[in-house]
């Protein structure tokens, strides 16, 4: 089994990300720039040239989840953005969004990459697109879309030989589910 020290550090960054994600905390965000970075150079070097894409786009996206959390304020008072639903107007944006980020991030890793898991790799990386987006908006929904990613993750890693890294994705299914039930709750806890 070889591993790093890099898969272990952003192994222990990705603990405490899903800790604060969970618990709906802003501070995830501050995380959730650090452990990107890092993960760059970590899939990078195990041919996760879609993964490595990905981690740029987290960086940014982390950036964006901050200050949409910080400034983006509940309607017309000064609250903090509660979590809510995916209305359904998002449902269709969020699946052609989807699609075209997978076939495009397909097409670069066949194309200039020598990628040996392309499509799956193009796959999570499409859906992590709109995960991360919809967790932006504190949409309840965004932990199904993780635990998707999450469980073909760990396969990925486990093939890659990413070793912590996949038992960090696998606890993220776990947490994934949990989140997705404490999160629905908060929402009936907002609503009342």
């Amino acid at each position: 089994m070889n591993c790093d020290w890099l898969d272990i550090f952003t192994t222990i960054l990705g603990l405490v990300y899903i800790w604060l994600e969970y618990r709906a905390s802003i501070w995830l965000w501050l995380v959730g720039v650090v452990m990107p970075a890092l993960d760059i150079v970590l899939y990078w070097r195990h041919g996760l040239y879609g993964d490595a894409g990905m981690a740029c786009y987290y960086t940014l996206a982390a950036i964006y989840g901050f200050l949409f959390w910080k400034f983006k304020k509940s309607g017309k008072t000064d609250t903090e953005l509660p979590i809510t639903h995916m209305p359904l107007k998002y449902y269709l944006p969020a699946t052609a969004g989807f699609f075209v980020a997978w076939g495009i991030t397909y097409y670069i890793l066949v194309t200039w990459t020598n990628s040996t898991v392309p499509l799956l790799d193009a796959f999570t990386n499409a859906l992590s697109f709109v995960g991360l987006w919809a967790l932006a908006r504190k949409f309840v929904e965004q932990w199904l879309f993780w635990i998707v990613v999450d469980v073909v993750c760990c396969y990925l890693y486990v093939t890659k030989g990413i070793p912590f890294k996949a038992a960090l994705y696998g606890l993220y299914v776990v947490i994934a589910v949990a989140g997705y039930y404490k999160w629905k709750k908060m929402v009936h806890h907002h609503a009342v």
